[in-house]
């Protein structure tokens, strides 16, 4: 599959042969579903906690004698029944993470990558670097590329003028080749690689 490689003038500079075990296979929306899932529930932080009954601050004495009072029985006042009393099988700190293949997750970025590829929402960059680190430049570079809206991956270490240029850009996302991702790439518009970014990737998913 060929691509022409652009610079951030927009202009073309060549062009670029993409893997088709990497950006040309089947696109199976079930595999990014699972990925993406698999993602955000390890993103979350589990740190929800209500008190069980024998974590409730209070007396242990029986409230009032077992008979003759006419009232139910009660053994506590820390009894989920009471106000201020522990709540019965409610959320403990826990992990949401659940296991994925390796095989499954690799599939799922070699799935997000050809799906962009298939929409014609791939671009690649000559490469991801400015000589300021103006924001004003760079949005007005981008607007003349037409990306609002896009993901930005580039080498191994990315220029630090463009990434702090970017920072302050709605809509605009940038990670190293390290740090591709099923998520970032579908939540994102467009998907624009760096040829160092094309390289690093086939290498890791061919």
């Amino acid at each position: 599959m060929k691509i022409d490689i652009i610079n951030l003038d927009a202009k073309t500079v060549g062009s670029l042969d993409l893997a088709d075990e990497v950006f040309g296979v089947e696109v199976r929306r079930d595999i990014l579903a699972r990925m993406v899932n698999y993602q955000l529930a390890k993103r979350r932080s589990g740190n929800h906690k209500t008190k069980q009954v024998w974590e409730v601050s209070g007396t242990t004495k029986k409230p009032y004698k077992q008979k003759g009072t006419g009232r139910a029985r009660q053994g506590s006042l820390r009894s989920a029944q009471f106000r201020g009393g522990g709540v019965i099988f409610g959320p403990v700190v826990r992990s949401h993470a659940h296991d994925l293949p390796k095989k499954v997750r690799l599939l799922a970025l070699r799935v997000a990558l050809s799906a962009k590829a298939a929409d014609g929402k791939l671009v690649v960059l000559e490469k991801a670097e400015t000589s300021s680190p103006k924001t004003k430049e760079l949005a007005a570079r981008l607007a003349k590329m037409n990306l609002a809206n896009a993901l930005f991956i580039g080498g191994s270490e990315l220029d630090t003028n463009f990434a702090l240029a970017s920072r302050n850009l709605p809509f605009i996302d940038v990670l190293p080749s390290q740090g591709a991702n099923v998520y970032d790439i579908l939540r994102r518009d467009t998907l624009v690689l760096t040829t160092d970014a094309v390289s690093a990737l086939e290498a890791r998913l061919k």
